[in-house]
């Protein structure tokens, strides 16, 4: 791909999330060290955008006709790899992957819709081996802090015990930030496929729907508040971890089972208060589901930048011994987790490929943690505002 015309092309540009890494990219890689467009269905749009973000005048402008079929591959073969914000991606986002597979282009998303991408690993991973596309979902918030925190708590575990943890919790300790337009139109395009599809409910419950061939240990179920001895208190459902959790068990499974082949995950959210307050406090969170909402933000839509930048996460992976010893890492992010921090985490996943992983036979359809954690996290703690720690 030493020929390709750009490194980096930014699909959806003029969306919410799509503009925050166009700025990110302006922002920081202004050096001319990387060469990237900013790709869309409306050039007026995209000027409008490249104007506003204060991009260079000459910041190339690329439009993609959405009823012109030839269109993906034209613009997958002008690059190193694609970035993709375009959701939901079952309704929007296979042509464009399939342009990517033949191709041979690299490939990142913010996707977190389970039952598209347990389809496309069946339709598009010998295809992606074949042409040496490297493909990998789930670049943002769902799920690189929990695909990444996982693998360095086993780390942890490696190097204090001699062997992986056969479980490990993911706690959110603390969070701070609110969710856009894509995100809620992704998560109600999920629930009107399940409505039409009974094997999407399948999917959608299986913790193992993206391992194929293999499934692993009953997992816990976190949809329950439960009290936790790990945190020393009350526990509530997490509401990414449908996605999350799937990623990682697809991780260990790339990676030939580091984590070893009984390993157990699961992920909750840790409710403020202690005794009665903190169990009041879970099962009041346990029924907030915003996805429920009849209306959400529009396409668009998304937090200001106060919102952005005044956001935050902080998040526990608790691995746990069978002789009840335990290691903890913590990841933490300096902006909102669902744009602020998405935005710098897709940006860095792209450039992490292009510079960091070397593309020779790593075709196929990967996560984020199979394909690149270790040098994915060095680059996320330099550039894009996250820490990881051993406690």
């Amino acid at each position: 791909m030493a020929d390709r015309e750009f490194d980096i092309i930014v699909y959806g540009a003029t969306g919410f999330t799509g503009r925050l890494v166009a700025e990110y990219l302006t922002n920081n890689y202004a050096d001319g060290s990387l060469s990237w467009a900013m790709a869309g269905r409306s050039l007026t749009k995209l000027h409008e955008v490249r104007d506003e973000i204060g991009a260079p005048a000459d910041t190339p402008l690329l439009t993609a006709n959405a009823d012109d079929p030839q269109a993906p591959l034209a613009l997958a073969a002008r690059a190193k790899v694609v970035i993709t914000t375009v959701g939901p991606y079952q309704l929007y986002g296979e042509a464009l992957l399939a342009a990517c597979v033949t191709a041979g282009t690299a490939y990142v998303d913010l996707c977190g819709e389970p039952n598209w991408m347990h389809d496309m690993i069946a339709k598009y991973q010998a295809d992606a081996q074949a042409s040496g596309a490297r493909i990998v979902f789930s670049c943002g918030f769902d799920s690189i802090p929990f695909d990444l925190g996982v693998w360095a708590a086993q780390q942890a575990a490696i190097a204090k015990f001699g062997k992986p943890a056969p479980r490990v919790k993911g706690r959110v300790r603390a969070m701070k930030g609110t969710f856009s337009g894509g995100t809620f139109a992704s998560g109600k395009a999920t629930a009107m496929a399940a409505a039409k599809n009974p094997s999407v409910f399948k999917v959608l419950l299986d913790p193992f729907a993206l391992t194929p061939g293999f499934s692993g240990p009953d997992q816990p179920k976190g949809v329950l508040p439960e009290y936790d001895d790990a945190v020393g208190g009350w526990v509530a459902p997490f509401m990414m971890a449908v996605i999350n959790t799937k990623n990682v068990h697809r991780t260990n499974f790339l990676a030939g089972h580091p984590y070893g082949e009984d390993f157990r995950y699961d992920e909750m959210m840790i409710a403020p208060g202690i005794g009665e307050m903190g169990k009041a406090a879970a099962e009041a969170i346990a029924k907030m589901n915003p996805m429920n909402a009849d209306k959400g933000p529009a396409p668009g839509e998304g937090p200001s930048k106060e919102e952005r930048e005044t956001g935050f996460y902080d998040i526990a992976f608790i691995a746990e011994m069978p002789d009840g010893q335990r290691v903890t890492a913590t990841v933490k992010g300096d902006r909102d987790p669902g744009y602020g921090s998405t935005s710098k985490m897709i940006a860095e996943s792209a450039i992490c490929l292009i510079r960091d992983v070397p593309a020779d036979g790593r075709g196929g359809i990967w996560t984020p943690g199979a394909l690149m954690a270790e040098p994915l996290k060095a680059r996320l703690e330099a550039k894009a505002g996250l820490s990881f720690s051993i406690d």
